[in-house]
C-alpha cells in the first residue's frame, strides 16, 4: 500500500511516498481502508521534530483517518462495511489500523471528508471551552485562529452556549468565514493588536477565556486581556515557541492557565474526554454544528498540503485524500 512516510526531521521534502506491507489488526483493532485523513498542525510539529515525545524517523504520520473497515480483530464487535472514522496513528495510508474503542460511527449523510475533521478538532474545541475551560453562558472567550479547525469549531461552539466570542485571524477572508459561524468580534491580528481591540471593546474588563493554540508571545499578550479571576486553555504552539506566562500576571490578577493535551487526556480520563461526543455526533446530524473542510490534496501531495498551513493559507480542516 502507499504511505507517506517522514524520513527525517525537518522542512517538508522529508515527507516522502513510500511502500508499505498492508497491516493486519491485532486483537481489540479494526482496519480501515482510509478515504480521507485529517491533517493536524500536531502533524508539522512532529516532522520538525519538536513534538515532545513524538515519533521518530522513519514513521508514517497522521493522527485521524475516515474510511471503511475492511478487517476485524479477534474479538471485536463490529461489522467489515461499517463506515467510521478513528483516532489511531500512521493515518498518512492507504489502509490503517485503529483500536475500536477509539472509533466513532460516521453518519450517513456525512462525507468521509467531514468526518476526518471531526475527532481531533472537536473534541479539543470541546474540552478547552468547557471540561477543561468552565466556560458558561454569558461569559466571554478569546479564540485565537478562529478560522483553522479547531478554532470554527470552537467558535460554534462557544456561541451556542450563549458566550460572547473575540475570534482573531490573518485576513479579513477568514474572518468573514468566522463570523458566518457566529464569531462576535473578528480582529485581524495582521492590521490591529489583538489585545488592544479585546480591551477597548470589553473596557479594559477582558475576556473570561481565552483558548491558546500559538504560545509565543501570543500567550503572555492573551493574559493582558483576561478578566481578573480569567482563565486561559493552552492547547499548542503553533508559533513553533512554548508561552511563558508571567508568574506575576497570574499572581496579581488570580489568572488560571490550564494545559490540554488531547492525547494524553484520552489515555488517561477518557470518559471526560469523550462523554461529548453523542451530543456533538448529534448535532452533527442536525446540522447544528458544521465541519468545516477548507482544502484536500491527494495523499501523495502531503506536502503541499503542509505548506498551505505553515503558509497561513488554511481555513477550516486541511484533508488528505488517498
Amino acid at each position: 500500500m502507499n504511505v507517506i512516510e517522514v524520513t527525517g526531521f525537518g522542512d517538508r521534502d522529508v515527507l516522502e511516498t513510500a511502500d508499505r506491507d498492508t497491516p493486519e489488526p491485532d486483537p481489540s483493532e479494526v482496519r480501515i481502508a482510509v478515504e480521507a485523513v485529517g491533517v493536524n498542525f500536531a502533524d508539522i510539529m512532529q516532522r520538525r521534530g519538536h513534538y515532545p515525545g513524538g515519533p521518530q524517523p522513519p514513521y508514517v504520520p497522521g493522527m485521524e483517518a475516515a474510511g471503511t473497515i475492511d478487517a476485524v480483530g479477534e474479538g471485536v464487535d463490529r461489522e467489515v462495511g461499517e463506515r467510521v472514522v478513528a483516532m489511531t496513528n500512521e493515518a498518512y495510508a492507504e489502509y490503517t489500523t485503529a483500536n475500536v474503542d477509539a472509533l466513532f460511527a460516521i453518519p450517513e449523510q456525512m462525507s468521509s471528508e467531514e468526518a476526518a475533521g471531526f475527532p481531533v478538532q472537536f473534541l479539543t474545541a470541546h474540552n478547552t471551552l468547557f471540561e477543561w475551560g468552565g466556560l458558561t453562558e454569558g461569559e466571554s472567550v478569546l479564540i485565537h485562529a478562529a478560522a483553522g479547525g479547531v478554532g470554527t469549531a470552537a467558535t460554534q461552539l462557544a456561541s451556542q452556549a450563549g458566550a460572547e466570542t473575540f475570534g482573531t485571524a490573518s485576513t479579513r477572508e477568514k474572518l468573514d468565514l468566522a463570523e458566518e459561524l457566529g464569531l462576535d468580534h473578528g480582529i485581524q491580528y495582521t492590521e490591529t493588536d489583538f489585545a488592544d481591540a479585546v480591551n477597548d471593546a470589553t473596557d479594559d474588563e477582558g475576556v473570561d477565556l481565552v483558548l491558546d493554540g500559538v504560545g509565543g508571545d501570543t500567550t503572555q499578550r492573551s493574559l493582558s486581556c483576561l478578566t481578573d479571576f480569567g482563565r486561559m486553555t493552552v492547547y499548542g504552539a503553533a508559533s513553533g515557541e512554548p508561552g511563558h506566562p508571567d508568574t506575576s500576571t497570574l499572581l496579581f490578577n488570580n489568572h488560571t492557565v490550564i494545559g490540554y493535551h488531547l492525547g494524553q487526556a484520552i489515555e488517561r480520563v477518557p470518559q471526560r474526554v469523550l462523554g461529548a461526543v453523542p451530543d456533538l455526533t448529534e448535532a452533527l446530524v442536525s446540522g447544528d454544528l458544521d465541519v468545516v473542510v477548507g482544502e484536500t490534496f491527494p495523499l501523495a501531495d502531503a506536502a503541499e498540503a503542509h505548506a498551505y498551513i505553515e503558509n497561513r493559507e488554511s481555513s477550516g480542516k486541511v484533508v488528505l485524500v488517498p
